[in-house]
Protein backbone atom coordinates (compact mmCIF):
# COMPACT_ATOMS: atom_id res chain seq x y z
CA UNK A 1 0.00 0.00 0.00
CA UNK A 2 1.23 3.54 -0.61
CA UNK A 3 0.80 6.51 1.53
CA UNK A 4 -1.03 8.92 -0.74
CA UNK A 5 -2.64 12.45 -0.27
CA UNK A 6 -6.20 13.30 -2.10
CA UNK A 7 -7.85 16.56 -2.37
CA UNK A 8 -12.08 16.86 -1.42
CA UNK A 9 -14.61 19.50 -1.53
CA UNK A 10 -17.94 19.42 -0.19
CA UNK A 11 -20.40 20.51 -2.27
CA UNK A 12 -22.41 24.07 -1.87
CA UNK A 13 -25.48 21.43 -2.08
CA UNK A 14 -23.91 19.56 1.06
CA UNK A 15 -22.72 22.77 2.94
CA UNK A 16 -26.34 24.24 3.11
CA UNK A 17 -27.50 20.96 4.21
CA UNK A 18 -25.29 20.76 7.19
CA UNK A 19 -23.93 17.57 6.15
CA UNK A 20 -20.22 18.34 6.40
CA UNK A 21 -19.94 16.51 10.15
CA UNK A 22 -21.91 13.08 7.91
CA UNK A 23 -19.54 13.50 5.12
CA UNK A 24 -16.71 13.55 7.12
CA UNK A 25 -17.75 10.62 9.28
CA UNK A 26 -17.72 8.88 6.17
CA UNK A 27 -14.74 9.63 4.96
CA UNK A 28 -12.87 9.22 8.44
CA UNK A 29 -14.83 5.36 8.33
CA UNK A 30 -12.87 4.40 5.46
CA UNK A 31 -9.68 4.81 7.28
CA UNK A 32 -8.64 8.45 5.25
CA UNK A 33 -7.32 10.66 8.02
CA UNK A 34 -8.88 14.53 7.03
CA UNK A 35 -4.89 16.51 7.31
CA UNK A 36 -6.43 19.89 6.61
CA UNK A 37 -9.67 21.44 6.08
CA UNK A 38 -11.25 24.92 5.88
CA UNK A 39 -14.81 25.79 4.81
CA UNK A 40 -14.50 28.62 2.66
CA UNK A 41 -16.35 30.71 -0.53
CA UNK A 42 -14.80 30.05 -3.51
CA UNK A 43 -13.79 32.74 -5.64
CA UNK A 44 -15.37 32.79 -9.42
CA UNK A 45 -11.58 33.37 -10.49
CA UNK A 46 -10.68 29.98 -8.15
CA UNK A 47 -13.68 27.69 -9.64
CA UNK A 48 -13.05 28.71 -13.53
CA UNK A 49 -9.00 27.77 -12.72
CA UNK A 50 -9.82 24.60 -10.73
CA UNK A 51 -12.26 23.43 -13.57
CA UNK A 52 -10.59 24.94 -16.43
CA UNK A 53 -10.35 21.08 -17.28
CA UNK A 54 -13.85 21.50 -18.63
CA UNK A 55 -13.81 24.85 -20.16
CA UNK A 56 -15.14 23.84 -23.53
CA UNK A 57 -17.52 21.43 -22.52
CA UNK A 58 -21.53 22.93 -22.16
CA UNK A 59 -21.96 22.62 -18.54
CA UNK A 60 -18.80 24.44 -17.78
CA UNK A 61 -20.93 27.66 -16.71
CA UNK A 62 -23.74 26.29 -14.92
CA UNK A 63 -20.81 23.95 -12.98
CA UNK A 64 -19.24 27.42 -12.14
CA UNK A 65 -22.07 28.94 -10.82
CA UNK A 66 -22.45 26.44 -8.42
CA UNK A 67 -19.60 26.17 -6.93
CA UNK A 68 -19.49 29.54 -6.04
CA UNK A 69 -23.30 29.97 -5.09
CA UNK A 70 -22.38 29.29 -1.19
CA UNK A 71 -19.30 27.93 1.15
CA UNK A 72 -17.49 24.07 0.35
CA UNK A 73 -15.49 22.46 2.47
CA UNK A 74 -12.08 21.67 0.96
CA UNK A 75 -9.85 18.97 2.38
CA UNK A 76 -6.55 17.31 2.13
CA UNK A 77 -7.54 13.25 2.95
CA UNK A 78 -3.96 11.02 3.58
CA UNK A 79 -4.18 7.39 3.70
CA UNK A 80 -3.12 4.25 1.77
CA UNK A 81 -3.89 4.48 -1.67
CA UNK A 82 -6.17 7.79 -0.88
CA UNK A 83 -7.06 8.38 -4.24
CA UNK A 84 -8.61 5.23 -4.61
CA UNK A 85 -9.94 5.03 -1.36
CA UNK A 86 -11.64 8.30 -1.50
CA UNK A 87 -13.47 8.01 -5.56
CA UNK A 88 -14.58 4.25 -4.00
CA UNK A 89 -16.03 6.21 -1.15
CA UNK A 90 -17.85 9.18 -3.13
CA UNK A 91 -19.50 6.43 -5.62
CA UNK A 92 -20.66 7.45 -9.09
CA UNK A 93 -20.87 11.30 -10.51
CA UNK A 94 -25.11 10.19 -10.83
CA UNK A 95 -26.18 9.13 -7.01
CA UNK A 96 -29.04 6.87 -8.68
CA UNK A 97 -25.72 4.87 -10.25
CA UNK A 98 -23.33 4.85 -7.79
CA UNK A 99 -23.31 1.96 -4.57
CA UNK A 100 -24.96 1.95 -1.20
CA UNK A 101 -22.85 2.82 1.18
CA UNK A 102 -21.42 5.71 -0.58
CA UNK A 103 -21.60 9.45 0.06
CA UNK A 104 -23.50 9.97 -2.97
CA UNK A 105 -25.68 7.38 -2.84
CA UNK A 106 -26.20 8.45 0.88
CA UNK A 107 -26.78 12.00 0.41
CA UNK A 108 -26.29 13.84 -3.27
CA UNK A 109 -29.32 14.78 -4.68
CA UNK A 110 -28.24 14.71 -8.47
CA UNK A 111 -25.76 14.63 -10.91
CA UNK A 112 -24.99 18.41 -10.58
CA UNK A 113 -25.57 18.52 -6.61
CA UNK A 114 -23.42 15.45 -5.99
CA UNK A 115 -21.67 16.39 -2.51
CA UNK A 116 -18.11 15.79 -3.45
CA UNK A 117 -15.20 16.52 -5.29
CA UNK A 118 -12.45 13.92 -5.39
CA UNK A 119 -9.41 14.01 -7.52
CA UNK A 120 -8.88 11.47 -10.32
CA UNK A 121 -5.36 11.41 -9.56
CA UNK A 122 -1.98 11.88 -7.57
CA UNK A 123 -0.63 13.83 -9.83
CA UNK A 124 -3.68 15.73 -9.96
CA UNK A 125 -4.05 15.67 -6.04
CA UNK A 126 -0.95 17.39 -5.97
CA UNK A 127 -2.37 20.35 -8.04
CA UNK A 128 -5.64 20.87 -6.60
CA UNK A 129 -3.87 20.53 -3.18
CA UNK A 130 -2.03 23.47 -3.76
CA UNK A 131 -4.49 25.85 -5.24
CA UNK A 132 -5.92 26.07 -1.81
CA UNK A 133 -3.50 25.18 0.60
CA UNK A 134 0.27 26.12 1.85
CA UNK A 135 2.36 23.44 3.14
CA UNK A 136 2.16 24.68 6.65
CA UNK A 137 -2.12 24.08 6.47
CA UNK A 138 -1.66 20.23 6.12
CA UNK A 139 -0.64 18.86 9.21
CA UNK A 140 -0.62 15.30 9.09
Amino acid sequence: MALERTFSIIKPDATARNLTGKVNAMIEATGLRIVAQKRIKMTRDQAETFYAVHSARPFFGELVDFMVSGPVVVQVLEGDNAVAKYREVMGATDPSKADAGTIRKEVALSIGENTVHGSDAVETAAIEIAQFFSGNEIVG
